[in-house]
């Protein structure tokens, strides 16, 4: 009891200072699940890692945490690199964590799969957001590494498949914390400024690190929103980035997605030979068919001999006139086979038909008392003008108009002397 008692925070630091001072507790790798994970508006990561016995509380700074290329969630197997240390203020020993790693994976492979999953949901992977490729584009866009092997591959297959078509180079960094910016920069000013008919963003292949920049989200949502059709030309076959889904086509390679992008012109130019020789042929046949035809109607009589046919025809017509006018006189014995009919219908029929037939009589002998032609015969006439109207009103002539006046039998022509009332 002849110690002199020491503060609480005196004690605390010299805890402290003891396991500070433990080489083991200085750099430890801790596996656990994350648990009651917190990110503060600070910046500063909060959370408690647990396994089935025991727990303990952590926390990672911002500046550490600002290396995480995932997201780190509770229910999460991690392993957890840092140092064990005391807050003197409570007197609490703490995990100070300098890196966190998905257990079973790495952290790239963790923050590939929650990214995807993520920009899946939002429907920047679906295909009814892709654009059709253009065919025969005139400006193609590369957004690449002026000093890859990439952008090598891509300008000689252009050249070698269609050589018409524009080649315009953004350069840009492939690989580094600066690429993902400077790739997204420059689709999105291509897009905004409308510089090409096509674009190509990739590099050649690498590891997950290398290839990370088209794993970023700002490149995926570039990609996404610009304007102009995209081919991702990221790696080899097996590499699988963001950008190859967001993208409105994935190509296999670099030089892959020169194919992609533009046609074959030898390979144009031989179809194009080849519809020519079609279209020849057909015009042949075409002309050899009306060809025939023709040789079949010069060898008709009408073409080689116009009058002889027109004589032939009058002929014809003549021997037709001849035939009606003979059947002229043979008019008498339809007309008396028809009133031999007319005879046996109306004794068939009963007293109402005849009522009927004698009314139907009765109305025509008035419709034929009422008849203009009828009028004319008792010695009346209708004045016409030259139009061939009737005239119902003096008024509409003029002295020296020319009349035809119709009568019974003829017509005779006169001329307005005079005009009267």
């Amino acid at each position: 009891m002849s110690r002199e008692p020491v503060s609480v925070g005196e004690l605390n630091e010299y805890i402290k200072g003891l396991i500070d001072g433990d080489g083991f507790l200085g750099s430890v790798a801790v596996r656990g699940e994350l648990s009651n994970y917190k990110v503060y508006p600070s910046g500063h990561h909060y959370f408690t890692l647990k396994d089935a016995q025991s727990a303990i509380r952590c926390v990672m700074f911002r500046y550490a945490a600002g290396r995480l290329r995932f997201r780190p969630e509770s229910g999460m197997g991690v392993v957890v690199y840092g140092r064990v240390s005391v807050y003197p203020r409570d007197g609490a020993y703490q995990l100070y964590a300098e890196a966190i790693v998905p257990e079973g994976s790495g952290d790239l492979q963790a923050a590939y799969e929650q990214l995807k999953a993520r920009l899946e949901r939002e429907g920047l992977f679906d295909r009814a957001h892709k654009k059709p490729i253009p065919r025969y584009p005139e400006r193609i866009a590369v957004v690449t590494s002026s000093a890859g092997a990439a952008v090598h591959d891509i300008i000689r297959v252009l050249r070698r498949r269609w050589p018409i078509a524009e080649v315009i180079l953004l350069p840009v960094r492939v690989q580094g914390e600066e690429a993902p910016p400077e790739i997204a920069a420059a689709i999105r000013w291509a897009s905004a400024n409308r510089i090409a008919d096509t674009l190509i963003t990739g590099r050649g292949g690498g590891s997950i690190e290398d290839l990370w920049a088209f794993n970023d989200e700002r490149v995926a949502r570039a990609i996404y929103d610009c304007e102009i059709p995209v081919i991702s030309a990221v790696g080899h076959e097996p590499d699988v980035t963001i950008a190859d889904f967001v993208a409105d086509l994935r190509a296999a390679t670099p030089s892959n997605a020169a194919e992609l992008a533009a046609p074959d012109m030898d390979e144009l130019l031989q179809a194009i030979d080849s519809a020519r020789a079609r279209l020849e042929r057909a015009v042949a046949k075409k002309t050899a068919k009306c060809r025939e035809a023709l040789t079949s109607l010069a060898s008709r009589r009408v073409i080689q001999s116009p009058t002889g046919f027109i004589e032939q025809r009058r002929m014809s017509l003549e021997a037709l006139r001849a035939r009606l006018e003979a059947a002229g006189g043979f008019t008498a014995a339809p007309r008396a086979r028809l009133e031999r009919l007319g005879s046996r219908l109306g004794s068939s029929l009963d007293a109402s038909m005849a009522a009927k037939k004698g009314e139907y009589l009765r109305l025509a002998a008035k419709l034929d008392a009422l008849s203009p032609l009828k009028v004319l015969a008792r010695g009346y006439s209708i004045a016409m003008d030259g139009a061939g109207r009737a005239v119902k009103d003096a008024g509409e002539l003029n002295k020296g108009d020319r009349l035809t006046l119709r009568l019974h039998s003829g017509s005779v022509g006169c001329q307005v002397e005079d005009i009267y009332g």
